[in-house]
């Protein structure tokens, strides 16, 4: 219906704008509310209505209830023009949001709510909206992973105006068919003398399956026939939908996000990434990150299943409490054995060295001693150290360790071989000792590990793919000048395949004022854009 044409152009051709200005509501879409049944109380609890303030002009839209903090709805509602991009913050108008309430006649009834924070699609008319404080007492609804099929019964729901209302107030329903779907749309095609009007845009389309109801889409574009205010000769009732059955994750990992940046970031103390919670290269769900606290507290960040660098993650997991052995964790480092998941190598403030095999969200297992405690060679003269797949072959369980004289050392496969078989590849020297954090991951494309060093000085180098026998040629990526680089305050850096789960080529920063940075695809021409994901603190 709408095939082959501009988002711009589909909206002028479904409103015009003396319509618009003279319903005094949104101007950017035509799919404002359902020409249908009145929907019955309580049969639609995670009904959003919105009513948002542009300038002069006050606008009314449908959203849906996706998390106690979170309303679902179609980002056209907050644009100043037809078409025009919404950017990510806080909305340019007062903005709020009722919930609960499918009579608005009953103001005893639901939760008002103030809309602080935007996190919009730059792909479709969608996008995330975080409310002041949480909704209580009202079940979220679920977004569908499965795609609508043409010729599907669905049904949609908003508090847009009827064939006789302006502004009713109680929530409407109809019912529609799916039509052509498209990678981010679904056509609707109205059953009976359903329609979509002005006001219920972003109102959830939603799909019924083994009794479980959710949204499969959001109300993006109607051709409002039969609706209150339009022209009579109009008697199009069809209508486009943004598809959100394949942005579950996403609006997991969105709603997760002000959890993850809450946490004290200035307490981190160690950080490292792996597959710890189902997820493997090449899956759906990216790494995961452990994080041990300088209280002894270690959570576990389960990666998400979308690929906005600004949300990587979408739960947490406490894998040890408060006041734990862990206080005394000098060194963490993912590696994987061969094991369902990814295990960690941790070096203790005695000396001990220990393998777990294995890690998920329910604990480290299969611990195996490398060193005793109170071995006075790991204890005093180890410095640094990381795992990573640093010779040709076999898992990625090599350990590289920066020794306090400055001399450098690789252990090949140390599930099977502890810490029996060492290679040095640098002698002992006085440049090694300053540096001050070691990362691996797989920045330049080659079949082994790259080994990214912080240095104390701020200078930041790759060496592209080790060998265990020598280091390579080094990639710098950041300047040791204060004026030019930061990164002398990079605290605690971690490489994982947060974003695009093929490799691992995004970088995490705590910094030294405790906010947090995701620094997406990093290569060897360096790092380019920076994301934000946790405020200093």
């Amino acid at each position: 219906m709408f095939a082959g044409r501009s988002r711009t152009a589909r909206i002028s051709a479904l409103l015009t704008t003396a319509a618009a200005m003279a319903a005094g509501l949104l101007t950017a879409t035509a799919a404002h509310a359902v020409v249908g049944d009145q929907a019955q109380d309580g049969a639609y609890p995670f009904l959003v209505k919105l009513d948002i303030t542009m300038g002069d002009a006050k606008r009314a839209c449908t959203g849906t209830l996706v998390d106690p903090r979170w309303v679902l709805t179609a980002a056209s509602c907050f644009a100043d023009t037809p078409g025009a991009a919404v950017p990510a913050g806080a909305p340019k108008g007062k903005a709020t949001a009722t919930v609960g309430r499918s009579d608005l006649s009953n103001t005893s009834a639901g939760a008002v709510r103030d809309i602080v924070e935007l996190v919009p699609r730059t792909d479709r008319d969608l996008v995330m909206v975080r409310l002041a404080s949480a909704v209580s007492g009202v079940t979220p609804a679920s977004v569908t992973t499965s795609a609508p099929t043409e010729g599907e019964s669905l049904q949609s729901a908003g508090f847009g105006r009827t064939r006789d209302e302006w502004v009713p107030d109680h929530a409407h329903t109809a019912a529609f068919t799916a039509g052509t779907l498209t990678g981010t749309s679904v056509q609707l095609a109205a059953s009976g003398d359903a329609a979509i009007c002005k006001g219920d845009t972003g109102g959830p389309v939603l799909s019924t399956t083994g009794g479980h109801t959710a949204i499969v889409g959001v109300s993006s574009l109607s051709w409002q026939g039969g609706c209150l205010g339009t022209d009579p000769a109009e008697t199009r009732t069809g209508a486009s939908a943004a598809r959100v059955d394949d942005l579950a994750g996403w609006v997991k990992q969105v709603a997760y996000g002000p959890a993850f940046a809450g946490a004290p970031w200035d307490h981190a103390v160690q950080m490292t990434a792996g597959y710890y919670t189902g997820g493997s290269a090449g899956g759906t769900r990216h790494m995961d990150l452990i994080v041990v606290w300088d209280d002894g507290e270690v959570t576990l960040y389960q990666g998400g299943e979308g690929n906005d660098p600004a949300h990587p993650f979408s739960a947490e997991y406490q894998l040890a409490p408060r006041k734990s052995i862990w206080i005394k964790a000098l060194s963490v480092t993912s590696v994987n054995t061969g094991g369902g998941t990814d295990g960690v190598v941790v070096r203790w403030i005695d000396g001990e060295m220990t393998l777990y095999t294995t890690v998920d969200a329910k604990g480290f297992h299969g611990e195996k001693q490398l060193a005793p405690a109170k071995n006075e060679t790991w204890r005093d003269d180890a410095f640094q150290l990381v795992g990573g797949r640093f010779t040709a072959g076999g898992h990625r369980d090599d350990l590289l360790v920066d020794w306090k004289d400055g001399h450098v050392s690789v252990f090949n496969d140390v599930a099977v071989n502890g810490l029996k078989k060492q290679t040095q590849v640098v002698a002992k020297n006085t440049t090694w000792p300053h540096a001050t954090q070691l990362t691996s991951g797989s920045f330049t494309g080659k079949t082994t590990d790259d080994l990214l060093v912080r240095w104390s000085d701020g200078e930041t180098t790759i060496y592209p793919g080790m060998n265990g026998k020598s280091l390579p040629g080094e990639l710098k990526i950041r300047p040791a000048r204060p004026d030019k680089s930061n990164w002398a305050d990079a605290t605690v850096v971690a490489a994982g395949a947060f974003t695009a789960n093929t490799t691992a080529d995004d970088i995490i920063v705590r910094w030294s004022d405790g906010h947090v940075s995701l620094f997406p695809g990093v290569d060897a021409k360096g790092l380019h854009d920076e994301f934000r994901l946790a405020p200093a603190n």
